[in-house]
Protein backbone atom coordinates (compact mmCIF):
# COMPACT_ATOMS: atom_id res chain seq x y z
CA UNK A 1 0.00 0.00 0.00
CA UNK A 2 1.29 3.46 -1.23
CA UNK A 3 0.91 6.02 1.77
CA UNK A 4 3.29 8.81 1.03
CA UNK A 5 2.36 11.27 -1.48
CA UNK A 6 4.29 14.51 -2.81
CA UNK A 7 1.93 17.96 -3.92
CA UNK A 8 3.88 20.33 -6.08
CA UNK A 9 2.45 23.73 -5.37
CA UNK A 10 5.62 26.07 -6.44
CA UNK A 11 4.65 27.02 -9.45
CA UNK A 12 3.84 30.84 -9.98
CA UNK A 13 0.46 30.25 -11.56
CA UNK A 14 1.06 33.38 -14.40
CA UNK A 15 -1.65 32.55 -16.27
CA UNK A 16 -3.69 33.60 -13.23
CA UNK A 17 -3.00 36.89 -12.34
CA UNK A 18 -3.45 39.25 -11.06
CA UNK A 19 -5.27 37.05 -8.97
CA UNK A 20 -2.19 34.94 -7.98
CA UNK A 21 -0.03 38.11 -7.44
CA UNK A 22 -0.50 37.76 -3.45
CA UNK A 23 -1.82 34.11 -3.14
CA UNK A 24 -0.77 30.74 -4.43
CA UNK A 25 -3.19 29.86 -7.39
CA UNK A 26 -4.31 26.30 -5.18
CA UNK A 27 -6.03 28.54 -2.62
CA UNK A 28 -8.13 29.90 -5.08
CA UNK A 29 -11.63 28.83 -3.87
CA UNK A 30 -13.68 26.74 -6.10
CA UNK A 31 -17.03 27.16 -5.17
CA UNK A 32 -16.75 26.51 -1.06
CA UNK A 33 -13.19 25.14 -0.90
CA UNK A 34 -9.45 26.37 -2.41
CA UNK A 35 -7.91 23.80 -4.92
CA UNK A 36 -5.99 22.44 -2.94
CA UNK A 37 -8.50 21.08 0.23
CA UNK A 38 -9.93 19.06 -2.73
CA UNK A 39 -6.99 17.66 -3.27
CA UNK A 40 -5.99 16.54 -0.23
CA UNK A 41 -9.22 15.20 0.63
CA UNK A 42 -9.17 13.17 -2.72
CA UNK A 43 -5.92 11.53 -1.49
CA UNK A 44 -7.16 10.90 2.02
CA UNK A 45 -10.18 9.16 0.66
CA UNK A 46 -7.87 6.72 -1.22
CA UNK A 47 -5.48 5.84 1.85
CA UNK A 48 -2.36 7.96 1.41
CA UNK A 49 -1.25 8.68 5.13
CA UNK A 50 1.64 11.84 4.69
CA UNK A 51 1.70 14.30 2.18
CA UNK A 52 4.51 16.67 1.24
CA UNK A 53 3.72 20.04 0.03
CA UNK A 54 6.71 21.41 -2.38
CA UNK A 55 6.15 25.24 -1.84
CA UNK A 56 8.00 28.72 -2.89
CA UNK A 57 7.85 31.78 -2.57
CA UNK A 58 4.66 33.44 -0.97
CA UNK A 59 3.24 30.10 -0.69
CA UNK A 60 2.76 30.43 3.08
CA UNK A 61 -1.09 30.58 2.73
CA UNK A 62 -1.22 26.97 1.72
CA UNK A 63 0.65 25.50 5.64
CA UNK A 64 -1.52 28.15 7.36
CA UNK A 65 -4.60 26.60 5.67
CA UNK A 66 -3.76 23.19 7.18
CA UNK A 67 -2.31 24.20 10.33
CA UNK A 68 -4.75 24.10 13.53
CA UNK A 69 -6.51 27.48 14.61
CA UNK A 70 -7.24 27.08 18.73
CA UNK A 71 -8.80 30.94 18.47
CA UNK A 72 -11.20 30.44 15.09
CA UNK A 73 -12.58 26.42 17.17
CA UNK A 74 -12.72 28.58 20.24
CA UNK A 75 -15.07 30.59 18.21
CA UNK A 76 -16.99 28.27 16.05
CA UNK A 77 -17.86 25.87 19.14
CA UNK A 78 -18.79 28.97 21.36
CA UNK A 79 -20.99 29.77 18.63
CA UNK A 80 -22.77 26.69 17.44
CA UNK A 81 -21.05 26.63 14.20
CA UNK A 82 -20.54 22.72 14.02
CA UNK A 83 -20.96 22.58 10.34
CA UNK A 84 -18.23 25.20 9.68
CA UNK A 85 -15.65 23.80 12.45
CA UNK A 86 -16.21 20.35 10.36
CA UNK A 87 -15.11 21.23 7.21
CA UNK A 88 -12.24 23.47 8.83
CA UNK A 89 -10.34 21.26 11.69
CA UNK A 90 -8.18 19.42 9.34
CA UNK A 91 -6.44 17.83 12.20
CA UNK A 92 -8.93 15.39 12.59
CA UNK A 93 -7.85 13.47 9.10
CA UNK A 94 -6.01 10.93 8.96
CA UNK A 95 -3.12 12.41 7.50
CA UNK A 96 0.29 14.37 8.35
CA UNK A 97 1.37 17.53 6.69
CA UNK A 98 4.74 18.05 5.88
CA UNK A 99 6.15 21.22 3.98
CA UNK A 100 9.65 21.64 1.91
CA UNK A 101 10.54 24.47 -0.99
CA UNK A 102 11.54 24.83 -4.01
CA UNK A 103 13.67 27.36 -4.07
CA UNK A 104 14.01 28.25 -7.64
CA UNK A 105 11.67 27.49 -10.28
CA UNK A 106 13.12 24.71 -12.66
CA UNK A 107 9.94 22.59 -13.83
CA UNK A 108 8.11 19.90 -12.45
CA UNK A 109 10.90 17.26 -12.60
CA UNK A 110 12.75 19.36 -10.14
CA UNK A 111 10.02 19.80 -8.10
CA UNK A 112 9.61 16.05 -7.65
CA UNK A 113 13.04 16.26 -7.03
CA UNK A 114 13.03 17.72 -3.78
CA UNK A 115 10.70 15.35 -2.47
CA UNK A 116 13.29 12.46 -2.96
CA UNK A 117 14.42 12.26 0.50
CA UNK A 118 10.81 12.72 2.00
CA UNK A 119 10.04 9.83 -0.60
CA UNK A 120 13.22 7.48 0.37
CA UNK A 121 13.26 4.01 -0.77
CA UNK A 122 9.51 3.29 -1.03
CA UNK A 123 7.27 4.54 -4.38
CA UNK A 124 4.93 7.71 -3.90
CA UNK A 125 2.37 9.19 -5.32
CA UNK A 126 2.55 12.49 -7.10
CA UNK A 127 -0.65 14.87 -7.52
CA UNK A 128 -0.70 18.21 -8.98
CA UNK A 129 -1.67 20.64 -6.76
CA UNK A 130 -4.00 22.47 -8.95
CA UNK A 131 -6.04 19.68 -10.64
CA UNK A 132 -9.07 18.16 -9.19
CA UNK A 133 -10.51 15.00 -10.27
CA UNK A 134 -14.11 14.00 -9.94
CA UNK A 135 -16.73 16.77 -8.72
CA UNK A 136 -16.20 17.65 -5.73
CA UNK A 137 -13.18 15.32 -5.59
CA UNK A 138 -14.85 12.33 -5.66
CA UNK A 139 -12.29 9.85 -7.63
CA UNK A 140 -10.90 6.80 -6.49
CA UNK A 141 -8.48 7.26 -9.49
CA UNK A 142 -5.38 6.80 -7.36
CA UNK A 143 -6.56 3.20 -5.13
CA UNK A 144 -6.88 2.38 -9.36
CA UNK A 145 -3.29 3.58 -9.65
CA UNK A 146 -1.86 1.82 -6.93
CA UNK A 147 -3.41 -1.45 -7.85
CA UNK A 148 -2.17 -1.28 -11.30
CA UNK A 149 1.46 -0.68 -10.13
CA UNK A 150 1.89 -3.37 -7.96
CA UNK A 151 -0.42 -6.01 -9.76
CA UNK A 152 2.20 -4.91 -12.97
CA UNK A 153 5.37 -4.53 -10.85
CA UNK A 154 5.55 -1.18 -12.45
CA UNK A 155 8.23 1.44 -12.18
CA UNK A 156 5.65 3.91 -13.13
CA UNK A 157 1.52 4.36 -13.45
CA UNK A 158 0.03 7.86 -15.11
CA UNK A 159 -3.79 8.88 -15.18
CA UNK A 160 -4.65 10.12 -18.21
CA UNK A 161 -7.89 11.29 -19.69
CA UNK A 162 -8.61 11.66 -23.58
CA UNK A 163 -8.94 15.29 -24.67
CA UNK A 164 -9.87 16.85 -27.85
CA UNK A 165 -7.30 16.13 -30.53
CA UNK A 166 -6.34 20.06 -31.53
CA UNK A 167 -5.96 20.59 -27.66
CA UNK A 168 -3.24 18.07 -27.25
CA UNK A 169 -0.56 20.81 -27.38
CA UNK A 170 -1.20 21.86 -23.79
CA UNK A 171 -0.57 18.25 -21.99
CA UNK A 172 1.82 15.50 -21.83
CA UNK A 173 0.62 12.99 -24.10
CA UNK A 174 1.00 9.26 -23.60
CA UNK A 175 2.04 6.69 -26.51
CA UNK A 176 -0.01 3.49 -26.17
CA UNK A 177 2.30 0.39 -26.45
CA UNK A 178 -0.37 -1.51 -28.06
CA UNK A 179 -4.25 -0.81 -27.15
CA UNK A 180 -5.69 1.11 -25.17
CA UNK A 181 -8.10 -0.49 -22.44
CA UNK A 182 -8.45 0.49 -18.56
CA UNK A 183 -5.37 0.05 -17.97
CA UNK A 184 -2.37 -0.25 -20.58
CA UNK A 185 1.38 0.00 -21.11
CA UNK A 186 2.86 2.68 -22.93
CA UNK A 187 6.03 3.05 -24.75
CA UNK A 188 6.53 7.01 -24.77
CA UNK A 189 5.36 10.67 -23.80
CA UNK A 190 5.78 13.67 -25.64
CA UNK A 191 5.38 17.02 -23.86
CA UNK A 192 2.49 19.34 -25.96
CA UNK A 193 2.75 17.85 -29.03
CA UNK A 194 1.21 19.54 -31.78
CA UNK A 195 -2.30 17.92 -32.89
CA UNK A 196 -0.11 16.41 -35.91
CA UNK A 197 2.30 14.95 -34.25
CA UNK A 198 0.53 13.28 -31.08
CA UNK A 199 0.77 9.43 -30.68
CA UNK A 200 -2.93 9.67 -29.31
CA UNK A 201 -5.22 12.24 -27.42
CA UNK A 202 -4.48 10.90 -24.30
CA UNK A 203 -3.54 13.33 -21.22
CA UNK A 204 -1.25 12.81 -18.27
CA UNK A 205 -4.48 13.97 -15.95
CA UNK A 206 -2.37 15.44 -13.12
CA UNK A 207 -2.02 11.85 -10.85
CA UNK A 208 1.35 9.18 -11.22
CA UNK A 209 2.52 6.75 -9.03
CA UNK A 210 7.11 6.47 -9.06
CA UNK A 211 9.37 4.01 -7.79
CA UNK A 212 12.29 5.58 -6.16
CA UNK A 213 14.33 4.60 -9.57
CA UNK A 214 12.42 8.13 -10.47
CA UNK A 215 14.97 10.36 -9.01
CA UNK A 216 17.84 9.06 -10.76
CA UNK A 217 16.10 9.71 -14.26
CA UNK A 218 15.05 13.18 -13.05
CA UNK A 219 18.62 13.90 -12.50
CA UNK A 220 19.75 12.45 -16.02
CA UNK A 221 17.58 14.95 -17.57
CA UNK A 222 19.06 17.76 -19.02
CA UNK A 223 17.05 21.37 -18.83
CA UNK A 224 14.86 22.61 -21.73
CA UNK A 225 15.13 26.19 -23.35
CA UNK A 226 13.77 27.89 -20.55
CA UNK A 227 15.88 26.25 -18.01
CA UNK A 228 13.56 23.48 -16.79
CA UNK A 229 13.34 19.94 -15.93
CA UNK A 230 10.14 18.11 -17.62
CA UNK A 231 8.59 15.41 -15.43
CA UNK A 232 7.64 13.86 -18.63
CA UNK A 233 11.28 13.33 -19.83
CA UNK A 234 12.31 11.63 -16.79
CA UNK A 235 9.28 9.01 -17.77
CA UNK A 236 10.49 8.86 -21.02
CA UNK A 237 13.47 7.74 -19.92
CA UNK A 238 11.83 5.05 -18.06
CA UNK A 239 10.66 3.98 -21.06
CA UNK A 240 13.44 3.90 -23.08
CA UNK A 241 15.32 1.88 -20.51
CA UNK A 242 12.78 -0.62 -20.78
CA UNK A 243 10.69 -0.22 -17.14
CA UNK A 244 7.10 -1.03 -17.23
CA UNK A 245 5.19 2.43 -17.49
CA UNK A 246 1.17 2.19 -17.16
CA UNK A 247 -1.51 4.33 -17.70
CA UNK A 248 -5.11 4.08 -16.24
CA UNK A 249 -7.83 6.15 -17.79
CA UNK A 250 -9.89 7.95 -15.78
CA UNK A 251 -13.81 6.62 -15.76
CA UNK A 252 -16.99 8.66 -16.60
CA UNK A 253 -17.47 11.11 -13.97
CA UNK A 254 -13.96 11.69 -13.09
CA UNK A 255 -13.77 14.73 -15.22
CA UNK A 256 -10.75 16.40 -14.48
CA UNK A 257 -10.89 20.00 -13.60
CA UNK A 258 -7.48 21.77 -14.60
CA UNK A 259 -7.37 25.20 -12.93
CA UNK A 260 -4.70 26.62 -15.40
CA UNK A 261 -5.85 29.63 -16.97
CA UNK A 262 -9.10 31.61 -16.85
CA UNK A 263 -11.81 30.04 -18.81
CA UNK A 264 -10.82 26.39 -16.98
CA UNK A 265 -11.24 28.33 -13.45
CA UNK A 266 -14.64 29.92 -14.08
CA UNK A 267 -15.80 26.71 -15.62
CA UNK A 268 -15.16 24.56 -12.56
CA UNK A 269 -16.33 27.30 -10.14
CA UNK A 270 -19.46 27.54 -11.83
CA UNK A 271 -19.78 23.51 -12.17
CA UNK A 272 -18.86 23.09 -8.60
CA UNK A 273 -21.37 26.02 -7.47
CA UNK A 274 -24.05 24.53 -9.17
CA UNK A 275 -23.24 21.38 -7.31
CA UNK A 276 -23.33 22.67 -3.95
CA UNK A 277 -25.53 20.79 -1.98
CA UNK A 278 -26.21 24.11 0.43
CA UNK A 279 -26.32 26.54 -2.29
CA UNK A 280 -26.37 25.02 -5.59
CA UNK A 281 -30.28 25.43 -6.23
CA UNK A 282 -30.87 28.84 -5.58
CA UNK A 283 -27.37 29.92 -7.71
CA UNK A 284 -28.85 28.30 -10.33
CA UNK A 285 -31.59 30.09 -10.45
CA UNK A 286 -29.64 33.54 -10.03
CA UNK A 287 -27.65 32.18 -13.00
CA UNK A 288 -31.08 31.47 -14.92
CA UNK A 289 -31.82 35.46 -14.42
CA UNK A 290 -28.75 36.51 -15.47
CA UNK A 291 -28.50 34.87 -18.45
CA UNK A 292 -31.99 36.01 -19.74
CA UNK A 293 -30.85 39.19 -19.05
CA UNK A 294 -27.83 38.65 -20.90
Amino acid sequence: MIKSALIPVAGHGTRLLPATKSQPKEMLPVARKPIVQYVVEELVSNGIQQLLFITGRNKASIENHFDDDPELYRMLTETNRQELLEETNFKDLAVHFFYTRQRVQRGLGDAVLCGENFAGEEPFLLALGDSILGLHAKSNVVTRLVEVFESQQASCVVAVEEVPLQETAFYGIVQPQDGVGDHFPISNLVEKPKPQDAPSNLAIAGRYIFSPLIFDMIRRVKPDKRGEIQLTDAIQLLCEEGQRVMAVRLQPGEKRYDIGNFPSYFESFVEFALADPLYGAEFRKMLDRLLAKA
